[in-house]
């Protein structure tokens, strides 16, 4: 359980159970002067190894060719892999005051940690709290200029980042993403309940990595089992966004920085209506 001053639970700081952070003495971080970003979305999993940095990616593509200014903030911060995946590299810019982030192929703007390395394949050894300072500066410290969508690629897990992203950033709702493995589907319910207990709009479950179509016979294998998404969906009373099969083109794009080539439908009528346009 989320805890709150004085040893008592988030939960019990407001009578929908859910965290307020405000009584948390926690405040969200004001843009800076450089910045001006309408909706804040992350991308959430809980589980490693499902493929959100792939479903975030694919989000803001299909945001941007909605025709919405759009900025990726690559939260995870000991595993960024959104610039390989845009084909974006060396160090961001900076003027003393701000940093600036790259901008991709077809104008999305991107900022991560590898953008802030001299070595990409460098690691990053620091501790949680760090990381989620780390995180905040993307925020504070970036000069997005005007941004409509902002998607946050969250790390694993429930920890120090998800909560700095939820109690930090104006978030205006989360994608979940998720794989047919019951083992996936157990660690994204902790995600969803974090979500919930947060006080955060969710606005849709994907199922990533939901089989394959056998190139030569063109039969579907369902190499992780068969899909759960939209059964899981129902049980939290969320929308089912839709599922994404394994395909070599896909991963072929994204190891060659070229996943704004990839066509998908996926994200096509995804309703964002409850945001702000």
């Amino acid at each position: 359980m989320i805890q709150g001053p004085g040893g008592s639970s988030c939960e019990d700081k407001k009578d929908g159970g859910g965290c307020d952070s405000s009584q948390c003495g926690i405040e969200k971080l004001k843009e800076n002067d450089n910045s001006r970003i309408r909706n804040v979305i992350a991308v959430m999993s809980g589980k490693g190894g499902v493929g959100k940095s792939s479903v975030t990616s694919l989000l803001a593509c299909e945001l941007s060719k909605k025709g919405y200014r759009v900025g990726v903030l690559d939260a995870d911060i000991t595993g960024p892999s959104v610039p390989k995946m845009f084909g974006v590299r060396g160090l961001a810019d900076s003027n003393g005051l701000a940093i600036f982030p790259h901008v991709s192929a077809t104008g999305i703007k991107i900022m991560s940690l590898n953008l802030l390395m001299p070595n990409e394949d460098d690691p990053v050894i620091w501790r949680g709290p760090i990381i989620a300072g780390a995180v905040k500066q993307f925020w504070t410290d970036v000069a997005w200029g005007n941004i409509d969508y902002l998607v946050v690629d969250l790390p694993p897990g429930t920890g120090d980042v998800p909560l700095t992203v939820m109690q930090s950033l104006p978030l205006n709702g989360v994608v979940v993403v998720t794989s047919p493995q019951d083992l996936a589907n157990l660690i994204v319910t902790k995600a969803i309940k974090m979500t919930v207990q947060m006080n955060v709009p969710i606005i849709g479950l994907v199922e990533n990595m939901s089989g394959a179509v056998c190139p030569h016979c063109g039969k579907e294998i369902e190499l992780f089992g068969p899909g759960r998404g939209r059964e899981m969906a129902k049980a939290f009373g969320i929308p089912f966004i839709g599922s994404i099969p394994l395909d070599p083109v896909l991963s072929r794009l994204c190891d060659e920085g070229g996943i704004e080539k990839y066509q998908s439908s996926l994200f096509i009528n995804i309703d964002l209506m409850a945001l702000p346009q």
